[in-house]
């Protein structure tokens, strides 16, 4: 039903949501049962616990088209599931909401039992994230040893490189740095260019709250 975990380039984010705060009792086919409500699905995957097998509380629930994705994530979020309310949003939602100035950090050498759940329990404690954290795996949904966390600040990355850089994660210190950049130029974020413009983002999205908010 669900089968193996779809990678990065197979699973549609648009069309897929987020699940957190799913109770042990839930399965993979009561997830699917339920989001068949808001849509044809595609595939439902909960991350499990290697050794007990059990999932860690959270998943993902891809549907056939986006409208499908968007109208569950309207329906769904706060259903009741054994007397607990699931969190259901889109996987890029948090994206869209928030500004990306580049406060993105790379989280290296992971115990092979972190997962993402974990790594957004212990960064968030530094500040806002954009998105859920994420761990790069294989195809076969095992952990490389490393992942990427990022921040709507610079001030929430400062401090998460300052606090966690050596800090333990399950049995191994993990490296903490700002990732490099996509553009494979061999830059890292958190430069002065991309401080100056996140100042600049900011101040510009305050001035208009504040439009917004006076009836403008």
């Amino acid at each position: 039903m669900s089968g193996r975990p779809p990678t990065e380039a197979e699973r549609n984010q648009e069309a897929t949501v987020y699940i957190g705060n799913i109770d042990d009792q839930v399965g993979d086919s009561l997830i699917w049962e339920l989001m068949l409500q808001a849509g044809p699905v595609i595939n439902v995957y909960l991350p499990k616990d290697r050794i007990t097998q059990q999932h860690q509380g959270f998943g993902f629930c891809e549907f056939q088209s986006e409208q499908d994705a968007d109208y569950a994530s309207k329906i769904m979020n706060q259903i009741r599931l054994f007397g607990k309310p699931i969190r259901v949003n889109k996987a890029s939602a948090n994206k869209q909401r928030s500004l990306d100035v580049g406060a993105e950090i790379f989280v290296g050498n992971l115990d092979p039992l972190v997962d993402e759940r974990m790594l957004y329990e212990t960064f968030s404690r530094f500040g806002p994230l954009i998105s859920q954290p994420k761990i790069a795996r294989d195809d076969q949904f095992q952990s490389k040893g490393y992942g990427f966390v990022s921040f709507d600040s610079f001030e929430a990355s400062d401090a998460a490189v300052e606090g966690m850089n050596g800090q333990f994660l399950m049995t191994k210190p993990c490296t903490v740095t700002y990732a490099f950049k996509k553009d494979g130029k061999g830059e890292r974020h958190g430069d002065a260019a991309e401080r100056l413009l996140a100042s600049q983002a900011k101040k510009n999205n305050y001035s208009l709250q504040v439009a917004m908010a006076n009836g403008f």
